[in-house]
C-alpha cells in the first residue's frame, strides 16, 4: 500500500480491538513520517493546509497504544509510554548529528540529514525538521510543528505542537528563519521564510503584530493563521493597555513589533556558523 492507502486502512480499524496485524500497519505508518511521505500539513499554492487524517491517524496510535514500561538506549533506566509511540534512535546513515545529553525524538518524525540536534531537545510525533537545520538546548518541537531548511531553532526555543483540534494548522517555521532564544510559537502561527525573530518574542493567535515598516497590524483570523512575513525582523515591544485604570497605572502589554526587513547586515548576524556542521 502506499502512504495515503496505510492511512486510510487505518482508520477504518477500531483502534481499541486492533489485532496484532493493525497495530503492525501503524508502524508502517510510522515509517511514512519519518522518512517524509507523509506529513501533518503541506503547502498549497502558499497556504498550509493541515492534513487532518494524517493527525487522526497519530491519534490513533495514542488510542490503541498500552501503557508499559520500555528499556532502551540511551534511556539508561528506562522510560514509561504507550507501546505503539518508540523513540527514534537515528543511525549514521541518516545523516543526523544528535549530541549525547538527554535528547529525544519520538518515532514518527521526519528528521532530514544535516541536522543538529543539541541537549537536551526533544521532537514529539508527527513534526517535521528539514535539512540542516540547527535544533539548540531546551528547544521543544511539538507535534505536528513543520520546521524548513537551514532554520535556526537558538537554546530554549518552543515550538507548540497542534495535534487536537484536527483541523487546526500546526506551527509552520519555513525556511532560513532565525529564532532567538527563549521564543515561544504557538496555536498555528506561521513564520515564512528568512523572517528573524528577536529574543524572548511570543507569538500566537491572540496576539496582534505591528508593523512598523507598512504601518499595518496583522493578526490571526477565524480558520487562519497568524502570519510573520517573509523577511520581517520582529523584536519584543508594549503597548498601552485600555482603561481608566490601565491609564492611571500606566499598564502596558506586550506586543511583537516588526521594526524593519531582512537586508545585508541582518543577513551578516544570523548566518550559520559552517563549522558547526
Amino acid at each position: 500500500m502506499n502512504p495515503d492507502e496505510v492511512v486510510r486502512a487505518l482508520l477504518e480499524i477500531d483502534p481499541t480491538h486492533a489485532v496484532e496485524t493493525e497495530r503492525d500497519m501503524f508502524l508502517e505508518f510510522l515509517s511514512c513520517l519519518r522518512r517524509g511521505e507523509l506529513r501533518a500539513a503541506e503547502k498549497r499554492e502558499n497556504a498550509w493546509i493541515s492534513n487532518t487524517d494524517v493527525k487522526k491517524a497519530i491519534l490513533w496510535g495514542f488510542r490503541a497504544g498500552v501503557l508499559v514500561n520500555i528499556q532502551t538506549p540511551p534511556f539508561d533506566r528506562g522510560y514509561t509510554d504507550k507501546d505503539t509511540l518508540p523513540v527514534r534512535i537515528p543511525t549514521v546513515e541518516e545523516g543526523i548529528r544528535m549530541v549525547p545529553g538527554g535528547s529525544s525524538i519520538r518515532d514518527g518524525s521526519y528528521v532530514a540529514p544535516g541536522v543538529i540536534v543539541m541537549p537536551p531537545s526533544y521532537i514529539n510525533i508527527g513534526a517535521y525538521v528539514d535539512e540542516n537545520t540547527l535544533v539548540d538546548s531546551h528547544v521543544l518541537i511539538g507535534s505536528c510543528a513543520q520546521v524548513g531548511k537551514r532554520v535556526h531553532l537558538s537554546a530554549a526555543v518552543q515550538i507548540g505542537g497542534v495535534l487536537e483540534p484536527i483541523g487546526a494548522t500546526p506551527v509552520v517555521i519555513e525556511d532560513d528563519v532565525m529564532v532567538g532564544g527563549n521564543c515561544g510559537i504557538y496555536e498555528g502561527v506561521v513564520v515564512r521564510k528568512r523572517a528573524v525573530l528577536g529574543t524572548g518574542v511570543i507569538l500566537n493567535a491572540s496576539i496582534p503584530v505591528y508593523d512598523l515598516v507598512n504601518g499595518t497590524i496583522l493578526r490571526s483570523a477565524p480558520g487562519a493563521p497568524l502570519e510573520i512575513p517573509e523577511g520581517a525582523v520582529v523584536v519584543q515591544g508594549s503597548r498601552p493597555a485600555r482603561g481608566s485604570h490601565a491609564e492611571t497605572w500606566r499598564v502596558h502589554l506586550y506586543t511583537p513589533v516588526i521594526v524593519k526587513y531582512r537586508d545585508e547586515r541582518t543577513d551578516a548576524a544570523t548566518a550559520l556558523e559552517e563549522s558547526l556542521r
